[in-house]
């Protein structure tokens, strides 16, 4: 880690993903190798190609007042439950998280897909003085950062980011920067995302991007198979508490794992296929693992971004090979990606959430569906089922479309 900096831990996790609510949850549904994929319910999918996804099923009024609810865009609702969850999990008062030490960096890819979708509707069937007032502050894109800063009362850094795919890892790592600076002593990061929806669905069917493997929707996302097939679209939300290490201990907190790297770079490449070899991949992996002064060989575990599409998988190896060398045939490396979908702006997020877990219980989740694997793709990817196995480091990987790319590195306490 660079000299001077202050260390970042996480306290508090707060999955809301289409395998489990909440950290116990989620953990328990890694490990069962659980697949949430299902028939998409949230409208009529009888149109598009990819009629699947990972939905969130579950009642959030305990979270946030239904009232309120109504006036949310779904991607922000879901964040308020992820934030409530990970600050319930980190034992922090409200009264302790009020004021300007505590800083909130919520990011989403898309933002109210489905306030922009229902309003443009409003707005060719009865015109435009039938558009709600509400329209954008229920879309745009920083509401769900808003929402969590007054939720708590949190006047420190507040931030969103915006970086597709690559958007949960990114918030995750600007904000532990502004912790590692001493700007804050706590942040509530990640990202959030709702979009399955009727255009997200039906744009990413036609560029063929989506699995259509709908007659067996939990064996679609199948990472690093031969007979992978596209992605699927899931939606949810992963906040983690971020604690300054001092701060942390002062008050007996429990701390899963720290964040001791973070890595960002671009591709300049192509809008939606991935550098060749992994290049721009490969320069947000070292990054993370420079800022930490890490050498690879102490990495055990990798989360991969892991889309179950030909190229993002076969790239991201490629990539992992040539940062990690001999080191790669070493590593444990899954896609959890397999069991929840692709989460697009909150896939960093839950997936940092995994990581932590795994440091913390010495539990590594398995790649599911992993029964056919392609033989250009010759890394461990878990395809058995969890795994024991106790790492001291783990790097957790999100790349984006406009080829975007973050990386995190976390250390076990």
């Amino acid at each position: 880690m660079i000299s001077g900096l202050k260390r970042v831990v996480i306290t508090g996790l707060g999955p809301v993903t289409p395998i489990g609510i909440g950290a116990q949850d989620y953990a328990q549904a890694q490990r069962a190798g659980r697949s949430g994929i299902g028939p998409i319910t949230q409208f009529d999918a009888s149109q598009t190609a990819s009629k699947i996804a990972g939905e969130v099923k579950g009642n959030f009024d305990e979270y946030v007042d239904p009232r309120e609810a109504r006036k949310l865009d779904r991607y922000t609702l879901l964040a308020l439950v992820a934030a409530e969850l990970a600050v319930r999990d980190s034992g922090l008062s409200e009264g302790e998280l009020r004021g300007e030490r505590t800083g909130t960096l919520v990011g989403s890819g898309i933002g109210g897909m489905k306030t922009f979708e229902d309003q443009a509707r409003v707005y060719v069937e009865r015109g435009a003085g039938r558009i709600s007032p509400m329209f954008i502050p229920m879309q745009i894109a920083n509401m769900a950062t808003g929402h969590v800063a007054m939720r708590y009362g949190a006047m420190g850094p507040s931030s969103t980011v915006v970086t597709a795919c690559a958007t949960g890892t990114g918030s995750i790592g600007e904000a532990a920067r502004y912790v590692q600076l001493g700007l804050a002593d706590v942040m509530l990061a990640g990202g959030t995302e709702a979009s399955v929806t009727p255009m997200a669905v039906g744009g990413f069917s036609n560029m063929k991007a989506l699995s259509t493997r709908n007659d067996e929707p939990e064996k679609a996302s199948r990472p690093f198979s031969a007979t992978r097939d596209g992605f699927v679209l899931g939606e949810g939300a992963g906040v983690v508490v971020l604690e300054e290490y001092e701060h942390a201990v002062g008050r007996g907190a429990r701390i899963y794992a720290e964040v001791v790297g973070f890595g960002v770079s671009a591709d300049a490449h192509h809008i939606t296929m991935p550098a060749p070899q992994g290049a721009g991949a490969q320069l947000a992996m070292k990054m993370a693992l420079r800022t930490a002064g890490v050498n690879p060989e102490q990495v055990g575990y990798i989360n991969a971004h892991g889309t179950s599409t030909h190229f993002n998988d076969l790239h991201e190896t490629q990539g992992i090979k040539h940062v990690f060398g001999e080191h790669a045939k070493k590593l444990a490396v899954s896609s959890t990606k397999s069991m929840t979908g692709h989460l697009l702006g909150a896939a960093g997020a839950i997936e940092a959430i995994a990581v932590a877990q795994a440091l913390t219980d010495g539990i590594l989740p398995p790649t599911i569906n992993l029964t056919d694997p392609d033989p250009e793709l010759d890394l461990d990817y878990i395809p058995e089922g969890a795994r024991e196995g106790q790492v001291e480091y783990a790097l957790s990987n999100s790349f984006a479309f406009g080829g975007q790319n973050a990386a995190l590195l976390f250390k076990r306490i």
